[in-house]
């Protein structure tokens, strides 16, 4: 492993870190938002309501995030006749991609609240839009926040593939100093460190949760 190398690196694959870090932040508000909003669509009672977010949620997890990835950024060129900014689109793509997977969580979360406290808001006279709000939600929150987490380290984990776009994140970084140098053990293993010093953390209180819940 090259010492010298990795310390003349840590500059570019620092500004690479903050990218991936920006970028993890804004899709994971983006994939929470639009993962609630679907989850909404999957609980409702309507059933053409519910059939569009089953096939929201069937049609993203079904495919490769590297696809999703890729049409929004050319798609947008295509069919929109504009350029998108890299950073705008790889956040689209993981906040959409991911967004399915969120829903699924939440889903869950809310059917897991027992059909008493639903019950409960409405002998209260509470509104369905207050009783999700106020009754339903922060126990959503309590029971699903775990697997939330979870997913979000994925997300982060994913925004590398963001390199395929030619988005310049850490991956993308650690890949042009290997092509200029040569020398992938130390600079991907650099990288490597530098995801799990993010993801570890999350991980480890994600254990630790799980195991109160118990």
């Amino acid at each position: 492993m090259n010492v010298s190398l990795i310390w003349q690196s840590l500059p570019f694959l620092w500004t690479g870190f903050l990218m991936t870090l920006a970028l993890a932040a804004v899709s994971i508000a983006g994939s929470t938002v639009l993962g609630l909003a679907v989850a909404a669509l999957r609980t409702s009672r309507p059933k053409l309501l519910r059939g569009l977010g089953r096939a929201y949620v069937e049609l993203f997890r079904g495919s490769p995030i590297p696809i999703t990835l890729l049409f929004v950024y050319f798609g947008a060129a295509l069919y929109l006749g504009y350029g998108v900014n890299l950073f705008v689109a790889a956040a689209v793509g993981l906040s959409v991609y991911h967004s399915a997977f969120v829903a699924e969580i939440i889903r869950s979360g809310i059917e897991a609240v027992p059909v008493g406290q639903h019950e409960a808001a409405q002998i209260l006279g509470l509104k369905p839009a207050q009783s999700f709000r106020w009754v339903v939600l922060p126990q959503t929150v309590k029971i699903a926040l775990p697997p939330l987490v979870g997913q979000y380290i994925s997300l982060i984990k994913d925004t590398s593939i963001a390199s395929i776009i030619g988005l310049a994140e850490m991956m993308k970084v650690g890949q042009s100093i290997v092509d200029r140098t040569g020398d992938p053990v130390s600079i991907y293993l650099t990288v490597a460190v530098l995801y799990f010093i993010v993801c570890y953390p999350l991980s480890l209180w994600v254990t630790r949760t799980q195991r109160r819940a118990i």
